[in-house]
């Protein structure tokens, strides 16, 4: 009998002056991920050398953009020799909870599910942990891929797990705030069989970029919807 082959994984970090909080969620990454690769979004604080210390590999993407640092990983992954069967996407401020791993690639490796989303259902978040503009704008976009899309996502939540080669053929696009709905949209509309796991949600280290402004949340907002219309009317 043969033994299987355990799958290739590597994790992508896009982290802006994420220095306080960069090292713990290196550090909760489960021990059989290939490689962590964080990429610092023009960081002007110590993100880059606490995730050098923790051991994870460190790119740098001096534009700015989620989308940006995420296709920065990507393009590095695309130039090495081996190439990973699993990409999981999380986020540097800690709000993630890394030791979840197993449980949002379950659904591929077990099932053979191409594309997974962790879903920050309401019971396991903690308070406060999710801004109003959030919670509105998940829905929003959820309820709108629903009726448009016949989709049963809850939530666009960073963390998240695709097969490598189902990502390349996505062609990811968005540079900033939509990629995440983005990824969603695309999996929808090539097919790709999904599933959402439940996942638990925490306050995060420092300060959000994007939801704990106005200006943030707006430009969040705009894209994502930008993105669920254009996809309806192709």
């Amino acid at each position: 009998m043969h033994t299987p082959v355990p799958p290739v994984i590597k994790v992508i970090i896009p982290a802006f002056n994420e220095a306080d909080s960069i090292s713990h969620v290196i550090g909760d990454i489960p021990d059989f991920v290939g490689e962590v690769i964080v990429v610092s979004n023009n960081s002007t604080d110590d993100t880059e050398q606490n995730a050098k210390n923790a051991g994870a590999t460190v790119l740098s993407e001096t534009q700015k953009g989620y989308g940006y640092a995420c296709l920065k990983g990507m393009d590095y992954i695309a130039k090495q020799d081996q190439k990973p069967d699993i990409i999981v996407f999380l986020d540097g401020d800690y709000s993630d909870y890394p030791e979840e791993m197993p449980k949002i690639l379950d659904p591929i490796i077990k099932e053979n599910k191409d594309f997974v989303v962790g879903a920050r259902v309401s019971k396991w978040r903690e308070k406060g942990s999710m801004t109003f503009p959030q919670r509105f704008g998940n829905k929003l976009a959820t309820t709108l891929m629903k009726l448009l899309f016949n989709s049963r996502y809850t939530d666009l939540g960073p963390f998240r797990a695709i097969k490598y080669e189902k990502l390349l053929q996505l062609e990811m696009q968005d540079k900033t705030y939509g990629w995440t709905v983005e990824m969603q949209l695309k999996a929808l509309r090539q097919n790709l069989s999904y599933a959402e796991v439940p996942v638990h949600y925490k306050n995060r280290i420092g300060v959000s970029k994007v939801s704990g402004t106005i200006k943030g949340a707006i430009f969040a907002g705009v894209k994502i919807l930008g993105w669920i219309f254009k996809y309806s009317f192709k």
